[in-house]
């Protein structure tokens, strides 16, 4: 009895013999310990931010975006210039209508409806802001 004690743990120390009971439950115990170190790590990956829609980007403009160039981060050197804003009564979906414009440069005169206005991923162009510049100078007559 006593060499078959010493042959078994002669085997364990060299690695050829099979784990016993209680070295699996030891060693099913690391990974649940750790298990929750993973579950922090995923919980973090899950609270990744949520892409905005146009009006989520747009509400902190002033007159709601209006006069300001948006772009779904996706699309590449497309953009729209914000014309005409229509709310729903939520405040976070609706319809807008704007200039489209291709590596800058504006394609139509005409304002068209912009698609996917309510989808997430987009994003708000800072070259656009409205500036003094902007704005027509009213030009007065002269009284003579």
């Amino acid at each position: 009895m006593a060499q078959r004690a010493a042959g078994s743990l002669l085997r364990r120390s060299l690695g050829l013999a099979p784990p016993t009971s209680q070295r699996a439950l030891s060693a099913s115990a690391a990974p649940a310990a750790a298990a929750p170190a993973a579950a922090e790590g995923e919980a973090a990956k899950a609270k990744r931010a949520k892409k905005k829609n146009l009006f989520d980007v747009v509400q902190f403009l002033p007159d709601w975006g209006v006069g300001y160039k948006v772009a779904k981060t996706t699309w590449r050197d497309v953009s729209y210039q914000i014309t005409k804003i229509n709310l729903y009564k939520d405040g976070r979906h609706g319809k807008a209508w704007g200039i489209r414009h291709k590596a800058g440069v504006q394609v139509a005169d005409a304002p068209i409806k912009i698609s996917g206005v309510n989808k997430r991923g987009w994003k708000y162009i800072k070259a656009s802001q409205k500036t003094v510049q902007d704005t027509p100078k009213v030009e007065m007559p002269a009284a003579a």
